[in-house]
């Protein structure tokens, strides 16, 4: 087990994510699980993420948050895994949708599950994201235009992308358009989602028996 790359996390969070990502890089780590509040909020855990949230990592002592930077960071430092866009054209693709789902969808789904309401229309430029109906169907466009988010290739960018929209689809976020089930079931065929899924779903089912 290695020290120096070190996953906080707790089962039912966007540690999920990050947890994927992981093993997509396939390196050793070490997992801490914290309970939300008791943990999250204590004087050790603020001192890496002020926020007292999860998903954090430390590796080699720099502390990496937000679970879309964690995506790209060990894509950066892991190129060994492949996880990285090769030419322009995939480049382009990866950090435009990695930063749409980190911004405009990421907020545009989290409304519609706090708020249930539409924003009014002249308060829609206010708003990042401007509407859920556009923002949907632009990521619709998105998972479509190529097998993956970046082009032929799987990269760190489909880990959050797909996260989101899997997630979306079985809470009730996301719509379940065709071009969003398509899409996910293509993930669902990678070894390192099971084993992630796996992994996290052993860690509820611990917590429930205490």
């Amino acid at each position: 087990m290695r020290e120096d790359l070190i996953f906080y996390t707790n089962p039912q969070s966007r540690g999920r994510i990050v947890r994927w990502m992981l093993e997509e890089v396939g390196v050793p780590y070490k997992t801490v699980v914290l309970a939300y509040d008791a943990d999250m909020k204590a004087a050790h855990y603020l001192a890496i993420n002020p926020m007292g949230k999860v998903p954090a990592i430390t590796h080699n002592g720099n502390v990496v948050t937000e679970a879309a930077a964690i995506c790209a960071y060990l894509a950066d430092m892991f190129p060994e895994a492949e996880l990285l866009p090769r030419t322009a054209e995939q480049k382009a693709n990866y950090y435009r949708w990695l930063f749409f789902a980190a911004g405009p969808l990421e907020a545009a789904l989290s409304n519609k599950a706090v708020f249930r309401q539409k924003p009014e229309a002249e308060k829609e430029r206010m708003l990042g994201y401007g509407n859920y109906e556009n923002t949907l169907n632009t990521l619709s466009l998105a998972v479509t235009a190529n097998p993956f988010i970046a082009g032929e290739r799987f990269t760190a960018a489909d880990v959050y992308v797909g996260s989101h929209i899997g997630w979306g689809m079985q809470f009730g976020t996301l719509e379940k358009r065709d071009a969003f089930v398509d899409y996910f079931a293509r993930l669902q065929q990678r070894p390192a989602l099971k084993r992630a899924a796996e992994l996290d779903d052993a860690l509820v089912e611990k917590a429930s028996e205490t």
